[in-house]
């Protein structure tokens, strides 16, 4: 059998080699017989075990979340980052009993969100630590808690696309016809929610293009401008543009003014779907804007960069994407049932991007690599002049 052999189509129902030797391999893992015996076998024993804990952890993972969400909402971690407690000087700090801080912290250790120290004592473990003063994380924590309700039955989401949901009221643009006309108050929750996780994906994308290339960039849906503050900091002499719905648009400025950018940060308010895009610039970017939007929607977006750009201009998509190696669950499992709960958008894999960026009238696009796929990737496009991507990789 040579390579060529192994994908023929040659088997029952036009069936490649390759198809029906997986087909046989799902046979015998769905068998209670070859389960029980790989079990017992010593070879198989360890591989059989490991995949009895991957089942029982996606039984689980509910209850993982809600410890983690317990320990955000009392504040653990901050208050573990003061030095190691036990569990009765813990509770007072929690608010819990000593009963229940004692429950809380042996089950926070079980996920390494903590670890026992002598004494009876409990510090930070390894998961817990990167929490400390991280506001992006622990808003996100909590912003779960609305999206595991709408989950509740996610069958019913799926079979009904006009169920209302709790997410798609958190996001009102989602569901205005006239999202430039919505009060100060109605953007200002989520606004705060992607301000605050923002600079984790501002760090990815600074880490894996070089802004200071560029003269001039604007930053299409970029909410209270933390990503665009990032962007500052690595490339001093970039001009900025942030355009947003108008009262987002507004948090942004006065965002820009506390941080001393307010003499090369310009703000522009619009509805994105609406209104042209903001010329003059030879940088776009797209963060966490086009996955939450359909198809038609994106194309039109699209479309409307490269009317703004000059042909030599870059289009710089950032997000979380699909099918990504090491980032496979986050994608099309997470991503994909937040959107479905969101009531709009789908996580895309870069080939897709890529394609709707072709079909927008973008020459060349490129996906680039990130530290941290799970929290972003990157994919870069030029129009119709010049084609001197640039190939970086994440260091």
């Amino acid at each position: 059998m040579t390579a060529g052999d192994i994908g023929r189509t040659d088997g029952p129902g036009g069936m490649s080699f390759l198809d029906r030797a997986r087909d046989l391999v799902d046979r015998l893992q769905a068998s209670p017989r070859f389960r029980e015996w790989a079990t017992a076998f010593p070879l198989t024993r360890p591989l059989a075990r490991r995949r009895a804990r991957q089942l029982f952890d996606l039984c689980a993972g509910f209850v993982y979340s809600q410890v983690l969400l317990a320990c955000v909402r009392v504040r653990l971690f901050d208050v573990l980052a003061e030095g190691p407690r036990t569990a009765g000087d813990l509770a007072p700090r929690l608010g819990l009993p000593t009963e229940g801080a004692d429950r809380l912290l042996r089950a926070a250790a079980a996920l390494r969100l903590v670890a026992p120290r002598g004494g009876g004592r409990w510090g930070l473990g390894p998961l817990g630590a990167p929490l400390v003063g991280d506001a992006g994380i622990a808003a996100m924590v909590e912003h779960h808690a609305m999206l595991y309700a709408d989950l509740s039955d996610p069958l019913a989401l799926l079979r009904d696309p006009a169920l209302p949901t709790r997410l798609s009221g958190y996001w009102p643009y989602a569901e205005s016809d006239r999202p430039a006309d919505l009060p100060a108050d109605a953007v200002a929750a989520y606004s705060r929610l992607m301000a605050a996780s923002q600079p984790m994906v501002a760090a990815e994308a600074v880490a894996a293009y070089p802004f200071a290339r560029h003269r001039h960039v604007v930053d299409v849906g970029g909410g209270e401008g933390a990503f665009l503050e990032a962007v500052a900091r690595a490339a001093p002499r970039l001009r900025l543009t942030l355009f947003d719905l108008p009262p987002v648009a507004e948090r942004a400025r006065l965002r820009f003014e506390g941080a001393g950018l307010s003499d090369r940060a310009r703000v522009v308010g619009g509805d994105f779907h609406a209104d042209p895009l903001p010329t003059g610039a030879d940088l776009m970017t797209f963060v966490r804007v086009l996955h939450d939007h359909d198809d038609g929607p994106v194309l039109a977006l699209l479309s409307a960069a490269r009317r703004a750009l000059p042909d030599d201009g870059t289009l710089l998509i950032v997000e979380p994407m699909a099918g990504v190696p090491g980032a496979e669950a986050m994608g099309d499992a997470y991503f994909g049932f937040y959107l479905l709960a969101m009531r709009r958008g789908r996580p895309r894999t870069p080939d897709e991007l890529a394609e709707l960026v072709r079909r927008a009238g973008f020459a060349e696009a490129r996906a680039l690599a990130t530290r941290t796929p799970m929290l972003a990737g990157l994919l870069v496009a030029r129009g119709r002049n010049g084609t001197d991507l640039p190939t970086v990789s994440s260091r």
